[in-house]
């Protein structure tokens, strides 16, 4: 292949596709990485792997298939086993017959075509696709079928390590999961009606059908993971919620399941939480640089109060996972009570409240207290018992982190204000705040220049300035939406003098807010606006999920106080 691999690039530098100076950093970067030549060119953004597909092609002399243009029928799975087809990278697209196309990455293996001859037992038209493409396509198409012709678990194996089980309900929930784990889903649902059976993935915090296995399956299904979640088989009438574990790519992954007895039969949600491995750091959240580097100062203190604001659905327990992974060090006692253990982390010591038994948060976080620890990670403060908990916890000379639901950073005061926690216990207590919402990512696949209406630019204070605005056109791989992943807008409060004399003397949330800004804290929609104007996500979307009405020009509390700062 590095023959093929050496005419492609000639030729692309040939056509002007690619230039000496970015082939000579494109090899250097080959030599670093150890990666091909053409790996490396599209590693650094100088070409697509479209592009680099297409000149494969032309220089080969057969035929290119773009499979994002074309509706291809997942019943070709029947036509050859998912061994052979992730084994050989090949894949059915069109059968008239006699004849099959199959799309392949390396069309010119005479070796793979002719065992695709016998396997077929048919003529084969080879016809060139691009690998990434092709691959993401066999695991979508046969990750609810029964694995194509050969019918067995073979795929599962290795993927899902803890799911063989051998039946066909097994297999089933181990494609499901792994399918889920392959498209980055945070939560698989299973939901019965009187005939049809849905499949749904959450990805990006929005959900998307998926092929299904017939409704007659959903009885073993949920027999299947009832036995898995270790929950009674038996019951059907009333919710139960359990969880497991499962390798995906050798990568360990948690799932919380809960299941609700409907009028239909009982409905499956899975929520699919990666393990401690994932978490990389605050910047890869899409936390800005100098946001990153006020909350790892903050962090460095020896104790006191930190907390991460936000609704359901917002990343407040991956960043404090993250805040929690560069605190967990062999020097420092770690410990966590949550409500369920979500990630789990080497030399922490976890702990699930339960309290059918008694055992709260703030009943927990007094126990812990005892076990001599220097960081404490309290899922959430919920009520006024385990608020005062964790400032007395932080005056004691504990680092104490925490989540809280409120509006923004600093309508955690008033919220801390509310539980009982006197001024002076804020104020002795609390480092700083972190507030921050989920914007979804322009897809970089299908990318475009953006000219978004024309109330929704001065709204965001630009006029008709719509410099570095993009959104996404929809594509394959962001299933037509023009988003692909997520990252964070936030606004950090940290407190200081000026703060704890406001506080202090009881000083309307309005007024704290207003000094805040004045002092620095740029506010989550201004954090917002610079992420779209970098291209990294849209308007619309800031205004989405900061609840910003774009058709009046009207905000919620986020907007009217900032458009002065």
């Amino acid at each position: 292949m590095t023959q093929g691999n050496d005419f492609v690039i000639a030729a692309m530098l040939e056509e002007g596709l690619i230039r000496q100076d970015q082939l000579d950093a494109g090899t250097r970067y080959a030599e670093e990485h150890e990666l091909s030549l053409p790996e490396a060119m599209v590693a650094t953004g100088v070409v697509s792997r479209r592009q680099m597909a297409i000149c494969r092609a032309e220089i080969f002399e057969c035929p290119f298939v773009d499979l994002e243009a074309f509706e291809v029928n997942i019943r070709n799975t029947q036509l050859l086993a998912q061994s052979s087809a992730e084994r050989l990278v090949a894949f059915p697209l069109f059968d008239l017959g006699d004849v099959i196309t199959v799309g392949m990455a390396d069309p010119l293996d005479l070796h793979a075509v002719d065992q695709l001859r016998r396997l077929l037992k048919a003529e084969v038209d080879p016809v060139l696709c691009e690998h990434r493409a092709l691959t993401e396509l066999i695991a979508q198409s046969y990750s609810l079928t029964a694995g194509g012709v050969d019918a067995d678990s073979s795929a599962v194996e290795g993927a899902v390590g803890t799911l063989a089980g051998g039946s066909p309900a097994a297999a089933a929930i181990g494609r499901i999961l792994a399918q889920a784990a392959r498209e980055g889903a945070s939560g698989v649902h299973i939901g019965p009606d009187e005939h049809d059976l849905h499949l749904r993935f959450r990805i990006d915090g929005r959900l998307h059908e998926r092929p299904v296995p017939d409704r007659a399956q959903h009885p073993d299904l949920v027999r299947r993971l009832k036995v898995m979640a270790s929950l009674d088989p038996a019951q059907t009438g009333r919710p139960q919620d359990g969880r497991f574990r499962f390798t995906h790519e050798g990568h360990p992954m948690d799932v919380r399941v809960s299941l609700m007895p409907t009028i239909h039969g009982e409905n499956v949600v899975m929520r699919l939480v990666s393990s401690e491995t994932s978490i990389k750091g605050f910047r890869e959240l899409g936390i800005a640089g100098d946001i990153v580097e006020q909350v790892e100062t903050a962090l460095d203190r020896p104790h006191g109060l930190f907390l991460v604001t936000g609704p359901a659905g917002s990343g407040r327990t991956t960043t404090l996972s993250t805040a929690l992974k560069r605190l967990n060090t062999p020097d420092r006692n770690v410990m966590t009570i949550e409500d369920p253990v979500e990630i789990r982390m080497p030399r922490a010591r976890q702990l699930q409240v339960s309290p059918e038994i008694g055992l709260t948060f703030a009943g927990a976080l007094r126990s812990v207290l005892r076990q001599d620890p220097d960081v404490v990670l309290v899922g959430e403060i919920r009520e006024a018992e385990t608020a005062r908990a964790a400032c007395q916890a932080a005056l004691t000379g504990h680092l104490v982190l925490s989540s809280l639901h409120s509006d923004d950073a600093t309508d955690a005061i008033e919220r801390l204000r509310g539980m009982g926690c006197p001024p002076f216990a804020i104020n002795a207590s609390l480092i700083g705040v972190l507030a921050q919402r989920l914007l979804r990512s322009v897809c970089g696949s299908c990318a475009k220049p953006d000219a978004p209406d024309a109330h929704l630019l001065r709204m965001f204070g630009l006029g008709q300035d719509c410099a570095g605005l993009v959104r996404g056109a929809g594509c394959g791989r962001c299933m037509s939406s023009g988003y692909r992943g997520r990252i964070a807008t936030t606004e950090l409060f940290l407190m200081d003098r000026a703060m704890q004399e406001l506080i202090e003397s009881n000083a309307a949330a309005e007024t704290v807010r207003e000094a805040a800004i004045e002092s620095g804290m740029r506010p989550m929609w201004r954090d917002g606006l610079e992420k779209a104007r970098m291209g990294f996500t849209t308007l619309e979307e800031v205004s989405r999920a900061l609840a910003i009405d774009a058709v009046s020009g009207a905000a919620d509390v986020y907007a009217p106080r900032s458009r002065a700062a």
